[in-house]
């Protein structure tokens, strides 16, 4: 039916409301993105473009620092480029290429007006010229339209002029970063430190991110201030003591979500400095869970992603569930099913495989708590009956008592030999079992878990074989053979985690290997 009445025309139905220029571009400066992250999206179009090596050169002088992101990749024609350079570039409900980062066409424009008020991107495609485009945001304000600058020669800044030495590439260049350095002074030491420890955030994030095309052979590099980016591996995966479970692939959509469950090993299985970078940005306890992955971009650093764990209650990061890491791959065709935003932050599975995706994330964190709690010893203890605990756990009407084992083969001497002393030592074993300060060991457990000393660590060799000799001597005496006693040893805390010194004390008692 038409509903066009004679002598009027089709516009005395609507109004063209554009938004207002100024106030637009200042609410897309809100979309939360950090340095990083807005640093991140950029080399998304980099990696997207071809590049195998993407340069961030960072300049510090105060108000006046500068931060620019170039790559070698394909470059843009001025075509291409100033469309590149239009807020919302593309249709997210549009098909893409598969190995597209980008889904919304904001991630440029929205990542650096995170951070500065002035944009500027040159770009050179092979048999074309230099394209640049510059967005500054105080003149859209004052003119309040939609003004992309063309800059003249004159206005043109220096760095853009490394293209003229490159077939093609591209320069992204933030200027006014007025989220990071406004009121900050060139000679103010403070500030100057501010500025620097920013960017060593930036490189561990960075490392985390594209630590997939970063470890390729002869893949991305990414140097920041001319020093190298090292990728960060999440997953531990070249470490002997690393639990690789059983991957998984779930069909949604007619496509493969590949899963890949690690357990990473107990800290008593890592030297100190191994130990620190495996925690990774943010450390050990933050960075567990779910790494959801697409088109080997890391989108989520450790997520549980909203999951249940037991009896409806939200699975929580925890410290007993630390050493849990899940990788997943999805297509670039589920950023919609997985509710992607714009600044990749943020992904939760579709519910009709979520209940796949709880069941993998019980499994893991299961295996996970059991490596924390015995010290990846859990299968020996387990199938072994020679693994021996000098402590043991019991639960009585719901609550839980530490108790000494008696079993244990210097306890069991000491109170075998005891004679008239014998009642005295069971006092004294049951004056230490009830005032174990377990309040006071969860609390430092939880606020401070890398500060708690393992078992003869820094302490002279020589308190740690005076104990070795006295178990060796309750083991012998008791009848056990040496190769019993031996096995024993490599099968006692803390001695379990001195295998070499145990074969060597061994090696000078018995004179066997």
């Amino acid at each position: 039916m038409n509903i066009t009445p004679t002598n009027t025309t089709l516009s005395d139905f609507y109004d063209i409301v554009a938004p207002d220029a100024g106030a637009m571009i200042e609410t897309l400066r809100a979309f939360g993105y950090h340095l990083e992250t807005s640093i991140a999206d950029i080399i998304d179009n980099s990696v997207f473009a071809g590049a195998h090596n993407i340069w961030i050169d960072c300049t510090w002088a105060g108000e006046m620092s500068t931060i620019a992101i170039r790559d070698d990749g394909c470059g843009m024609s001025e075509e291409v480029l100033k469309n590149a350079m239009r807020p919302g570039s593309k249709n997210p409900l549009q098909d893409r290429d598969s190995k597209d980062l980008g889904r919304f066409g904001l991630g440029l424009k929205t990542a650096s007006f995170s951070q500065c008020r002035k944009l500027t991107v040159g770009s050179k495609s092979e048999g074309n010229g230099i394209a640049i485009r510059s967005w500054d945001l105080d003149y859209v304000n004052e003119c309040g339209e939609w003004r992309l600058i063309r800059p003249n020669k004159e206005n043109i800044h220096p760095v853009f002029s490394i293209l003229d030495h490159q077939k093609c590439g591209t320069i992204v260049l933030w200027e006014k970063i007025d989220r990071m350095i406004k009121g900050t002074d060139i000679n103010d030491e403070k500030h100057q430190n501010h500025f620097f420890e920013q960017l060593d955030i930036l490189k561990s994030h960075l490392a985390m991110v594209f630590h997939r095309f970063l470890e390729k052979p002869n893949g991305l590099k990414i140097f920041l201030n001319e020093k190298e980016v090292k990728p960060w591996d999440p997953f531990l995966r070249n470490h002997p003591s690393t639990q690789h479970l059983p991957p998984e692939y779930i069909i949604y959509c007619g496509k493969k979500i590949n899963i890949r469950p690690f357990v990473l090993p107990h800290r008593s299985k890592l030297d100190d400095r191994t130990y620190e970078l495996s925690g990774g940005p943010g450390g050990w306890n933050e960075r567990q869970g779910f790494y959801v992955y697409r088109n080997e971009r890391l989108i989520v650093p450790g997520d549980w992603l909203g999951l249940v764990f037991r009896k409806g209650q939200t699975i929580r990061k925890e410290q007993f569930t630390k050493l849990a890491r899940i990788m997943v791959d999805i297509p670039n065709s589920f950023d919609g099913d997985w509710k992607i935003d714009v600044k990749k932050s943020v992904a939760r599975p579709p519910n009709r495989i979520k209940d796949k995706f709880q069941r993998i994330s019980r499994l893991t964190i299961e295996q996970a708590i059991s490596v924390y709690r015995y010290r990846g010893k859990v299968s020996e203890r387990n199938n072994d009956p020679s693994f021996s605990f000098p402590w043991s756990t019991s639960v009585h009407h719901g609550m839980y008592h530490y108790s000494i084992n008696r079993e244990h083969p210097l306890v069991s001497d000491i109170l075998r030999n005891s004679g008239n002393a014998r009642k005295k030592i069971q006092a004294m074993l049951r004056i230490i079992e009830e005032t174990v300060p377990v309040p006071l060991i969860i609390l430092n457990d939880s606020t401070n878990p890398d500060k708690i000393q393992r078992p003869f660590e820094d302490v002279p060799p020589a308190e740690l074989k005076s104990v070795l000799e006295e178990i060796w001597k309750s083991l012998i005496e008791s009848g056990i053979p040496n190769a019993d006693a031996k096995k024993r040893l490599h099968h006692m805390e803390p001695f379990s985690d001195f295998p070499d010194f145990v074969d060597n004390f061994i090696l000078n008692q018995t004179g066997d290997n």
